[in-house]
C-alpha cells in the first residue's frame, strides 16, 4: 500500500528521552519549510494524544519499540500511519535512526513511502460469570500489537491454564503463564520464551507458554480466525498483561479470549519490501 501526501503530522515522544524532544523541534521547524503542519506531545498523555490525533496523517513514534507499541495500541482504529524512530536499544519495529529523520522528511511530505500492515489482537476478560461479550466495555477489551499474556501474579508458583480453540478443548498448561502473540510480537516476548520467528506480514496467533513443567511445552501457530478462551486456575492471584504494558488482575476462574483484532497497525516504510529478515539477522547478532 502506498501513501499520500501529507499535511498534518504528530510527533509523539517518550517523555524521558531529552534526544526525542529535541528532535521533535527540529523535525518540525523543517516540516515547517515544507509547508506542513505539525504538533508535538509525550506518549504518555494518551488522553491529549487522542485529541489531537483527529486530522492527523502521520505520527512519528521518537522513542524505543516500547514508544510505538504503545502508540499503535492506543490509536488502534484510527487507521493513522506510524513511522517508528529508534532512540531505544532494539529498534525492531523503527524505520529510521535519529540522524536519518530530518533528510527524510520531504520525502515523507510527498507521499514516497510504502505502508506495512500489521496484525493486531483483542483481548476480552471473561469475569464474575459474564462472557467476554457480555463484558464487551472498553474496562474489559484490550488491543495489542505484539501479545496478550495470562500468568501468575506476585507470588512465584505455576498456575493452570486450560486453553480452548475454536471452542474445543485444547490442553491444560502448567507454567508460569501462556503467550497469545502475533507475527510482530513472536520477535519480542514469545521469542524469549522459546517459541518461533514469523514474519511480521503474515497473519496467525503464536501461542507460547513460559516455564511449562511436566507438560505441553511447544508453541502452537494457529490461523488468524482462531478465537482461543484461557481459563486461569490459581490459589493466588494471577494477571493479564497487554503489550508488556497494560496489566490487570485475575482470579480463579477467570477466562481470557484472545482473537485477531479487526484493526491493523499501519507502519510506514521507506525502504526495501524484503527488509524483514536482514534486519532479524542484525537485530540477533
Amino acid at each position: 500500500m502506498m501513501g499520500q501526501m501529507m499535511k498534518r503530522v504528530g510527533l509523539v515522544c517518550h517523555p524521558k528521552i531529552d534526544a526525542a524532544h529535541r528532535l521533535a523541534q527540529a523535525a518540525t521547524d523543517r516540516l515547517a519549510g515544507l509547508g506542513i503542519s505539525a504538533w508535538s506531545g509525550s506518549a504518555w498523555q494518551e488522553k491529549e494524544l487522542l485529541e489531537r490525533l483527529k486530522g492527523t496523517d502521520l505520527l512519528i513514534s521518537l522513542g524505543g519499540d516500547g514508544t510505538l507499541v504503545r502508540l499503535a495500541r492506543l490509536t488502534a482504529g484510527a487507521n493513522t500511519p506510524i513511522l517508528g524512530v529508534n532512540l531505544g536499544r532494539v529498534g525492531f519495529l523503527a524505520e529510521l535512526q535519529p540522524d536519518q529523520v530530518i533528510d527524510s522528511l520531504p520525502a515523507l511530505a510527498e507521499g514516497r513511502f510504502w505502508l506495512e500492515e500489521r496484525m493486531m489482537l483483542r483481548a476480552s476478560l471473561e469475569q464474575d460469570g459474564r462472557s467476554a461479550e457480555q463484558n464487551a466495555t472498553h474496562a474489559h477489551q484490550f488491543e495489542a500489537i505484539n501479545e496478550v499474556v495470562v500468568s501468575r501474579g506476585r507470588v512465584a508458583r505455576i498456575v493452570r491454564i486450560a486453553a480452548h480453540v475454536d471452542g474445543q478443548y485444547l490442553t491444560t498448561y502448567a507454567a508460569d503463564g501462556l503467550i497469545v502473540a502475533t507475527p510482530t510480537g513472536s520477535t519480542a516476548y514469545a521469542l524469549a520464551a522459546g517459541g518461533p520467528i514469523l514474519n511480521p506480514q503474515l497473519a496467525n496467533l503464536v501461542v507460547v507458554p513460559i516455564a511449562p513443567h511436566l507438560t505441553v511445552d511447544t508453541a502452537l501457530v494457529l490461523p488468524a480466525r482462531a478465537r482461543v478462551r484461557l481459563v486461569l486456575s490459581c490459589e493466588e492471584e494471577g494477571t493479564l498483561t497487554v503489550d508488556g504494558q497494560v496489566d490487570h488482575p485475575l482470579c480463579n476462574g477467570d477466562a481470557v479470549v484472545v482473537t485477531a483484532s479487526e484493526h491493523l497497525c499501519r507502519l510506514v516504510r521507506l525502504g526495501e519490501h524484503n527488509y524483514f529478515y536482514k534486519t532479524l539477522m542484525q537485530k540477533l547478532k
